[in-house]
């Protein structure tokens, strides 16, 4: 298990990390979701090794990890820029930080080649770097990063380049991958979606801090703050509620209101409709149209609300996880 409690960290007077406290199990994937700036890199560096915070405890399965040097921490990192050794064939990358750590060549790179067989590349074990595709090298940084049973996986946004369905493919294997082991996992992201995907649990970061941490679904159900609302992808967010999309009401008993705007989705329609003092806007899709024309601005909209849906900040006592807060 992985503890993480009060950390701090401070460039000058600038605070960076402010009392981070995080647990992360054996086995589980926590990811840290936030805009850039947050800190997110910034923990990952005092975990690493890489920058020594002012205040605070890393613990990893009992050891102290800030008494410690890098290379004695058990930690493996997985980088967006894959950082793999353009001289050496796929299995030699993997097999490189085993032979560093003093295993024979042979076997170093008889576990690289299984090691590249579970993450499907059982026949590219000899492909030059250059020839292998984005999907392909990140699959062998994966490797390389598991290969050496580290008793810590640090993810630092590893599919920012990748395009949207190498990405989805991707999120898939490395979330089954990640299952079987029995190491804690912490993934630094600021996309939501991959947050969402491949972690059980989420930490989100603002100026340095926890300002919420939960299932994906705890989140999404009640953001703690209309900032976290719309950080994770709420479109009608005012300063005291939110309107989630359960709370729209379609259907010819509904108030008729004014078509503002209407931009086309891949997956439909995003109307902007004069709300209750602010527009509100919907993603509508054809089943939910009926078959009917495409929404036109200064057309008609009958569309009304569900008042007990409405998300209202400060949340009630007791709706928020521990380590949260209200600020936004």
């Amino acid at each position: 298990m992985l503890q993480i409690d009060g950390l701090t960290l401070a460039f000058r007077q600038r605070r960076v990390l402010e009392a981070v406290s995080l647990q992360v199990a054996a086995g589980e994937t926590l990811a840290l979701l936030g805009p850039s700036g947050a800190g997110k890199s910034s923990l990952l560096a005092v975990l690493a090794g890489l920058q020594r915070p002012q205040g605070g405890s890393v613990r990893l399965n009992g050891r102290d990890l800030l008494t410690l040097p890098p290379e004695q921490r058990q930690l493996a990192m997985m980088f967006q820029d894959h950082a793999l050794f353009p001289h050496l064939d796929a299995a030699a990358n993997v097999a490189f930080g085993l032979i560093e750590r003093g295993t024979p060549r042979r076997e170093a790179r008889q576990q690289a080649e299984a090691m590249l067989a579970a993450v499907g590349l059982a026949d590219r074990g000899r492909a030059a770097c250059h020839t292998l595709s984005g999907g392909e090298r990140q699959r062998v940084a994966l490797a390389r990063a598991l290969v050496c049973r580290p008793q810590l996986l640090l993810l630092d946004e590893p599919f920012s380049s990748l395009d949207t369905d190498l990405k989805q493919q991707l999120l898939a294997d490395v979330a089954q991958h990640l299952a079987g082991l029995q190491v804690p996992a912490l993934l630094v992201t600021h996309d939501r979606h991959e947050a969402f995907t491949l972690a059980q649990r989420v930490a989100i970061l603002q100026h340095g801090r926890i300002v919420q941490q939960g299932t994906p679904a705890q989140i999404l159900a009640r953001p703690a703050s209309s900032w976290v609302a719309r950080f994770v992808g709420f479109h009608n967010v005012f300063e005291q509620y939110a309107i989630p999309p359960q709370a729209f009401v379609l259907g010819a008993a509904q108030p008729q209101r004014a078509i503002v705007a209407v931009a086309p989705q891949a997956d439909g329609w995003q109307v902007t409709v004069a709300g209750d003092g602010a527009p509100w806007q919907l993603l509508l899709s054809a089943r939910e149209l009926a078959g009917g024309p495409p929404p036109q601005p200064g057309g008609k909209l009958a569309v009304g609300l569900r008042p007990e849906e409405l998300l209202r900040w400060p949340l009630e006592a007791g709706t928020m996880p521990a380590h949260q807060d209200q600020q936004g």
